[in-house]
């Protein structure tokens, strides 16, 4: 595949691919000011108001989609964010485009129209609608239907849709869609799965749900399905245990921005707004180092070091020296796909062992041959509890391959008890760009390991690293949805073997741990370059009565070759091999499954 060359928009000029837009929408001086001039978000975040006019403001969306309605790959990032209002228009959200009200609820932020994703730049087919977000609004469908078929890394949070919503491409039927998270989010009447193969719904109110492919899971949810797994394979869960939203982007009536910052709740359904405002706290954005591409890591570190939150506005942000956060409460959020790339075979993002760390809306990428590991929370086993004050995770995407070759030992490591990660995509990619995918051009180790006890991770997809894609060493881990593909292009079965075991696990928990639960797992195997590969196990873990899988299913996609997965979970379940195949286990506790 070759690279898709940069798109410039009507009227740009270099240095500023939005210089002639209107002062309303990026500021007075072309440059995405706003905040009485106190704040410069650069030329890739625009800002809608409702004063331009909907035809203004309708023509640079449809400016912006233009160009990143097929660019799966390229270096423009987005954000479209919109003031308080109303707007009648079209949304078409591509890659690398975040979609955003400023509103302090998402009432504040109506769109009389549809906010859409589809796959028609991929002949219908959804399974390759990556790194895309909406946030923080209502949307007015005129049709009563909006559609948001997506596949991984394409989050929609604390968003109002008046009508149904469907999950899979346009025209229905016509092809996949894979993998997405819906969140903090209101649908008054019914959302359609479709094609949709996997689907987390943490927090949300629904009207109703229609339909099911392979593992559709529902988290403190109101209006969801009972669980009635594999037949169809629905699982729910009454409510959420432990959460904090994500924070959001605000502008108050005076025009000063504030980043809000939700707070912890505990055992909890429906959203955070239901009852009006969200509880929490607002930080003036005059408290953050506002990030541009070009910051190096050490002006940024230095930023952090006295003090200052972390904003980074979009584009891509090479780094020879990981960021170091090392203040309780520090917040550090990215719009539009704010893409950090390690260039020196360094970390990324290292947080200490401290309470209460926001780390949001990142995309890490592997972009030198070896990086031992591309985000860490902790350094090391640790006795101290955050129990009151976690430290918590939102919206993160390593990225090992595919835009550019690179490799890391590991892409998430937390060290440090009590995190929560609310959406994960861990990604060594399966295509991409001419010379990064390959099994030694992109090599990745394990995508998630965990040493910390009471890490609580909703939304976790990890896929195709070459060692375990999950490893859980820590205790009293709790685990809501998984999504896994296996390696596709492992090279010979000798190549991935450990021991007398062939493959690895997507998700095994360490051997001694005592006490983990995990709900709502789906693994699926594809090899491309030799059928005639094995794994022996989808999931292993230590059997012991504290550790139990319940709705865990396994997936061949091999078509007519060889190949596939022996066992669910340890030795236990039927292979899906040689062949399409689906097989699916209620639970496995302590040495026994229920089928």
């Amino acid at each position: 595949m070759a690279a898709a060359a940069a798109v410039p928009l009507a009227g740009a000029t270099a240095g500023s691919a939005f210089a002639s837009s209107p002062a309303s929408a990026v500021g007075a001086d072309g440059h995405g000011r706003f905040g009485h001039g106190t704040t410069d978000l650069g030329p890739n975040v625009l800002v809608f108001d409702p004063s331009m006019g909907d035809a203004a403001i309708q023509k640079q969306i449809d400016a912006v989609f233009a160009v990143q309605e097929s660019n799966q790959f390229g270096t423009e990032r987005y954000a479209l964010a919109f003031k308080p209002g109303t707007y009648n228009v079209e949304i078409n959200v591509g890659f690398y485009t975040h979609v955003l009200g400023l509103g302090a609820s998402p009432e504040d932020v109506v769109i009389n129209g549809h906010v859409t994703v589809d796959a028609q730049w991929f002949e219908g087919n959804g399974t390759q609608d990556f790194w895309r977000a909406a946030e923080n609004l209502t949307i007015v469908p005129p049709d009563g239907l909006d559609r948001w078929a997506v596949a991984q890394a394409a989050p929609m949070r604390r968003v109002h849709v008046k009508g149904d919503m469907i999950l899979m491409p346009s025209p229905p039927g016509n092809g996949w869609s894979s993998g997405g998270f819906l969140v903090d989010s209101v649908v008054d009447g019914q959302i359609d799965s479709g094609s949709q193969q996997q689907w987390l719904t943490r927090n949300a109110t629904i009207g109703s749900w229609k339909g099911a492919n392979w593992n559709m899971v529902f988290v403190g949810v109101q209006g969801a399905p009972a669980t009635s797994f594999p037949t169809p394979p629905y699982t729910t869960v009454d409510r959420t245990p432990v959460i904090r939203e994500k924070p959001f982007l605000t502008v108050d009536r005076r025009g000063a921005y504030h980043v809000f910052v939700p707070a912890l709740r505990r055992n909890s359904t429906g959203t955070s707004w239901a009852g009006g405002r969200t509880a929490g706290h607002s930080i003036p954005l005059t408290a953050f180092h506002v990030a541009r591409p070009g910051d190096s890591a050490a002006n940024i570190n230095a930023a952090l070091a006295h003090g200052k939150h972390l904003l980074f506005t979009p584009g891509i942000y090479p780094l020879s020296a990981p960021l170091r956060v090392r203040r309780p409460g520090t917040v550090v959020l990215g719009l539009g796909l704010a893409t950090l790339q390690t260039v020196q075979g360094n970390s990324l993002i290292e947080v200490a062992d401290i309470d209460d760390v926001t780390v949001a809306g990142v995309l890490l990428e592997a972009a030198s041959a070896h990086s031992p590991v591309l985000l860490r929370v902790g350094d090391g086993h640790s006795r101290r509890s955050h129990a009151h004050r976690p430290t918590a995770l939102f919206d993160i995407f390593p990225r090992i391959g595919g835009a550019v070759p690179g490799g890391t030992d590991v892409s998430i490591q937390i060290d440090s008890n009590d995190v929560i990660a609310d959406h994960i995509w861990a990604w060594r990619a399966d295509h991409g760009l001419d010379g990064t995918v390959g099994w030694s051009v992109n090599p990745a180790g394990v995508g998630f390991l965990v040493n910390g006890d009471r890490v609580t991770t909703y939304g976790l997809f990890v896929e195709h690293h070459q060692d375990y894609e999950v490893l859980w060493n820590g205790n009293h881990g709790r685990t809501y949805f998984f999504q896994n593909e296996h390696p596709y292009d492992v090279p010979t079965q000798s190549a991935w073997r450990h021991g007398d075991t062939n493959g690895f696990a997507a998700y095994k928990v360490g051997d001694h741990a005592t006490d983990h639960h995990a709900w709502g797992l789906g693994s699926y195997a594809f090899f491309n370059l030799n059928a005639d590969i094995y794994t022996d196990r989808a999931y292993e873990i230590p059997d012991t009565p504290g550790v139990t899988f319940t709705s865990l299913m396994t997936v061949c996609l091999n078509g007519a070759g060889g190949g596939g997965i022996l066992h669910c979970i340890n030795n236990t379940g039927d292979p899906v091999v040689n062949g399409f195949g689906t097989y699916s286990m209620k639970s496995y506790s302590n040495g026994a499954g229920v089928v």
